[in-house]
């Protein structure tokens, strides 16, 4: 029986028209349902004004804070002159000029409204320029909510390499490769398998919270290169979050395509994906209707109140103290996080890069997604629970936990003190 809208809570509301009372992925008990009513820094309120230390940061995608001045002033400026023509605007244009400044991999850029979309195109531009049609991913990587986001995204991790498992129903696999990140023996020995047929590789260059080993990422540019397969960067997480030029810049790489979304907006829906020319022009609609020509279009894609949060954001992004301040505070959280599970009593260890962090309760090597998943992901989601309950606002399905800059080691101190307070409640159990 249905709640009336005005005698239900929001919570309970929330549990009646979203399907488990989100948006998707969070998973929660229903007694844990939150309904947010503001942000602001790195600090929500929830509908009966709780304060909440949010290490999630909208996915990661509130980079600067929540309600960021600069970005609230540009969507103040920007929002009465239009929000939407579907065409560029001013604002989308000295976005695009500066994304082709900071990315050596783009001479052409196109937006879309996500990075789910941005991967997409990416992987149907490779397709077409180079007539094969498999992809080849990374186990456990997540690419959007398409067809090849969801293969082998939370597999078991029992079937052979390359074969893909569906981590979803309504998922067509059959044209997605996969392989164990940071494996570059195993990785190549595939692409020299399939190479007549492969289109492209596309890896999250730091494969969500797992760094690459020395020469992996280099080694893949190479193995790609020798094969004429298309090596595409998934930036969606890592750019602007690793270096202003992102992953390209951060570990020396540098792909044929990349995608970008998240922290691009500073907190406002945006993707992007961008590439060589020769590439791009394949977009061009001059060409419909010749085997050179590939669709895209997005209706909110460079919508002229995002590109100018994308803009404050970037120069944000841009002052010289952004990035040896997020990296300093990222290894005080990681540190911060090992010392607090190894004085509880628990075998652990963190892994990440940059603003980024991840606890798995495992004493074996963390190097790819099997590795990963030999910890105790009975204790890790038990943790991340506990912590919702200590309002505490992250995603417990999974690990990884995003710093912003508008954290400060003193709300890291406070996180410590609320894992170690958890941790003490599930040892008492």
């Amino acid at each position: 029986m249905k709640t009336s809208g005005i005698a239900a809570t929001l919570a309970q509301r929330a549990l009646e028209v979203f399907p488990a009372g989100s948006n998707g992925e969070f998973n929660l008990p229903p007694e844990l349902v939150r309904i947010i009513v503001s942000g602001s820094g790195c600090r929500l309120r929830d509908e009966h004004d709780r304060e909440l230390l949010d290490f999630s940061m909208g996915w990661g995608s509130v980079l600067p804070g929540h309600a960021h001045p600069s970005i609230v002033k540009a969507v103040q400026l920007r929002a009465p002159l239009g929000t939407n023509f579907a065409f560029p605007s001013d604002e989308a244009v000295r976005l695009a000029d500066e994304l082709c400044r900071l990315s050596p991999a783009c001479e052409r850029v196109r937006f879309c409204a996500s990075g789910t979309e941005a991967t997409m195109y990416c992987l149907r531009l490779a397709r077409a320029f180079s007539r094969r049609h498999l992809v080849l991913k990374f186990e456990g990587a997540y690419h959007g909510s398409n067809d090849e986001g969801l293969a082998s995204l939370f597999p078991t991790g029992t079937a052979a390499f390359p074969t893909p498992e569906a981590s979803s129903s309504g998922i067509a696999c059959s044209s997605t490769l996969v392989a164990p990140y940071n494996d570059l023996a195993a990785t190549s020995a595939i692409i020299a398998q399939h190479a007549h047929e492969l289109a492209a590789v596309i890896v999250e260059p730091l494969h969500r919270c797992l760094p690459p080993i020395d020469g992996f990422l280099a080694g893949l540019r190479d193995v790609c290169d020798q094969h004429g397969v298309l090596l595409v960067f998934d930036e969606v997480v890592t750019g602007f979050r690793l270096a202003y030029g992102g992953a390209q810049e951060r570990y020396g790489v540098v792909p044929d395509l990349v995608a970008y979304g998240k922290a691009l907006g500073g907190g406002l829906p945006i993707g992007a994906f961008g590439g060589r020319a020769e590439i791009m022009d394949w977009l061009r609609e001059d060409r419909a209707g010749g085997r050179d020509y590939v669709w895209s279009a997005s209706t909110l894609g460079g919508n002229p109140v995002s590109c100018a949060a994308a803009n404050a954001a970037l120069a944000i992004y841009r002052q010289p103290e952004t990035y040896p301040y997020l990296f300093s505070l990222g290894e005080y959280f990681r540190d911060g996080l090992a010392r607090t599970v190894r004085d509880a009593g628990y075998v652990g260890q963190v892994i990440g890069d940059g603003p980024l962090g991840q606890i798995v309760f495992s004493a074996f090597a963390i190097h790819d997604y099997r590795s990963t998943i030999r910890g105790d992901r009975t204790l890790a989601r038990a943790l991340m629970l506990g912590l919702c309950r200590h309002n505490v606002f992250l995603n417990p399905m999974g690990t990884k936990l995003y710093l912003s800059l508008a954290h400060t080691r003193d709300e890291c101190d406070e996180l410590f003190e609320r894992i170690a307070a958890v941790l003490a409640e599930l040892a008492a159990v």
